[in-house]
């Protein structure tokens, strides 16, 4: 198509192609004459129309560079011929401007349809044809869109890169629907719970555990106090399914093992008061302000139920629980005060069986007028802080946890007796003599006010008159 041209096969004769700089148009339809170059009428083309087509592009010089594209098309019916168009350019081009042409008019099938007035080829000696227009628009096109598709390349290179996408955000957006699915759960559960335990005339006194020994010298331990606790009690103001006892935990659902907040993992889910906390059973030797302390605590078994909601939950009871000592007592044992510990699996076995996302506890304290908390506590410490604010402009210990995070609040002193109770599920609480600062305080024997610290290693809690003083800190998010 440079130069003289060359010959042009339309059914039975052959015409002269003229030099042509950008394009040719031709009309063509099997059953209609179509007007042809220099004003003659050309032989109606004869056979099938893609024969036809195909016969003009072998009888077409095109150089190796260049790529003649086409488009035709007959009106249903014949009455009307429509434009074959050929453009004359590098390849690339043409994809590009072709592609940029069927976006802005959108044609039927991609092909470009003319007005009725203009079927027809007028050249001149030169050989520069007549634009054609678009028959909804009236604009030149300079590209005909015959065969506008992508290459099996694009397409695999497209599903490559929408795979990478897809592979570094699904596991984000997947954590953030499990997320914000635990928290409802949650706040739900220990709605339910904060109610049930409201219901309850008593916490203490269920069950029966008993110790003996036979004139033999063999111990036998009569130990009916959490599952009685679960069916005589809690089952009254819970829907509750099934119960398990402590040696078949995982038939009501919960996991073998447990991945704490600090990342370790527990073997064995704790199936009794000592493998839940070994500081919760026989303290002897407790002293602090010159005052010194012993209790035996029963190793009371564990038992296990599932709501009517579907959550899987463990029970750990103390059946000799004692009221809050409201007096000025300088320190406290938090094991007395603790009448119940719940571990809870909001999804059972499917996982991650984590601490903070479907693991966590519920802690009841004190037999009447009981205390409901079911604190999660942050990744770890916060920087050690007074506890109140100084007027150097220190932050509080309080101020620091909402710097840490805007959701998370210093523990008050049963919130951080549930995290020493808890301690070995959430892995990271300091364990050595720390004494960690906590929300509450009371007003000593000289009618100052002094501030609760709580310790994860024996369980003692006691206040302290320097309120100033810096200690650490772990903050708590509440449901």
């Amino acid at each position: 198509m440079q130069g003289g041209g060359g010959p042009l096969l339309t059914g039975n004769s052959a015409q002269s192609v003229p030099d042509m700089s950008s394009r040719i148009y031709f009309g063509i339809c099997p059953t209609i004459p179509v007007a042809r170059n220099a004003g003659q009428t050309l032989n109606q083309v004869q056979g099938d129309k893609i024969s036809s087509l195909r016969a003009v592009v072998d009888r077409v010089a095109i150089k190796s560079t260049l790529v003649l594209r086409l488009a035709f098309s007959c009106s249903p019916r014949g009455k009307r011929a429509y434009v074959l168009s050929a453009l004359r350019t590098p390849l690339a081009h043409a994809n590009a401007t072709a592609r940029a042409c069927a976006k802005e008019r959108a044609g039927k099938a991609g092909l470009i349809t003319l007005r009725q007035n203009l079927p027809t080829y007028r050249g001149s000696a030169s050989g520069t044809p007549r634009r054609a227009l678009d028959s909804t628009q009236g604009k030149p096109c300079s590209v005909a869109l015959l065969g506008l598709a992508f290459t099996m390349a694009e397409i695999l290179l497209s599903l490559t890169i929408i795979g990478v996408v897809a592979a570094i955000t699904l596991p984000s957006l997947t954590g953030n629907i499990n997320e914000r699915t635990w928290n409802t759960q949650r706040k739900a559960l220990y709605a339910r719970f904060s109610q049930a335990i409201a219901l309850m005339p008593a916490i203490n006194g269920y069950g029966t555990y008993s110790e003996d020994t036979d004139s033999a010298g063999s111990a036998s331990v009569t130990d009916t106090v959490a599952e009685t606790f679960v069916t005589a009690g809690l089952s009254k103001v819970l829907k509750i399914n099934n119960i398990c006892s402590y040696d078949k935990l995982s038939d009501c659902g919960l996991p073998d093992k447990i991945t704490t907040l600090a990342g370790s993992t527990l073997d064995s889910f704790p199936n009794t008061f000592k493998k839940l906390n070994s500081q919760l059973v026989d303290i002897s030797g407790m002293a602090y302000c010159g005052v010194t302390y012993s209790y035996n605590q029963y190793d009371t078994k564990a038992a296990a139920f599932e709501t009517a909601n579907g959550e899987s939950i463990a029970v750990y009871y103390n059946p000799l629980c004692q009221p809050d000592l409201k007096s000025n007592i300088a320190w406290d044992a938090t094991q007395v005060r603790l009448c119940a510990n719940f571990i809870y699996d909001l999804n059972g076995k499917k996982g991650p069986n984590t601490y903070g996302k479907d693991i966590g506890t519920i802690s009841v304290f004190y037999p009447t007028d009981s205390v409901v908390v079911a604190p999660l506590a942050y990744a770890r410490d916060s920087a050690s802080a007074p506890q109140k604010p100084s007027s150097d402009g220190t932050l509080s210990a309080a101020e620091v946890c909402t710097q840490q995070d805007s959701q998370y609040r210093l523990p008050n002193k049963d919130e951080a007796a549930a995290l020493f109770v808890n301690k070995n599920i959430i892995g990271n609480l300091a364990t050595s003599s720390t004494w960690y600062w906590t929300s509450g305080t009371a007003i000593d024997a000289s009618g100052r006010t002094v501030g609760w610290m709580q310790s994860m290693l024996s369980g003692a809690r006691l206040y302290r008159a320097e309120r100033d003083a810096v200690g650490p800190i772990r903050c708590v998010k509440r449901d």
